[in-house]
């Protein structure tokens, strides 16, 4: 499948963290990731953790909390991007918890969790990737 690039926004606020997690499950699938694979599930608790990180430490500064899934030959990068400057300590999160969380579910993958200043030189963006195995991914028959 060729590389395929899919992004969105969610409003910080209430059931920001459903809608992103709904909007990801849609388009997990469209790159071929199949619907309740481990994969899958992990994907979506990292977006989960992410998008509440937004809420929980940027609402104040980040209105909105930017989605995007990215699929190329074997990797999958997820990223979400607010408007808060400050960048976490990813390196020093608690396992079990919050990035913690992240940063376990991506090596699982043989993947790494990473931040970067946003190309707008306003806020940031965390990047979860994810090397795909072969069974996460549906037949091209299946595809919507």
């Amino acid at each position: 499948m060729p590389e395929q690039r899919h992004a969105f926004t969610v409003s910080a606020g209430p059931g920001a963290v459903r809608r992103a997690r709904e909007e990801t499950a849609i388009r997990l699938a469209r790159c071929g990731i199949a619907t309740g694979s481990a994969l899958s599930d992990a994907v979506l608790l990292v977006v989960s953790e992410l998008v509440t990180n937004v809420l929980r430490h940027t609402a104040d500064r980040s209105p909105t909390a930017d989605v995007t899934v990215e699929w190329s030959t074997g990797q999958l990068v997820v990223a979400v991007a607010d408007h808060d400057p400050r960048l976490p300590a990813i390196e020093v999160a608690t396992p079990g918890a919050g990035l913690g969380t992240v940063r376990e579910l991506t090596a699982w993958y043989d993947g790494t969790l990473g931040v970067e200043p946003h190309w707008t030189g306003q806020g940031k963006r965390l990047l979860a990737t994810f090397r795909i195995p072969a069974s996460a991914v549906r037949p091209t028959t299946e595809l919507p």
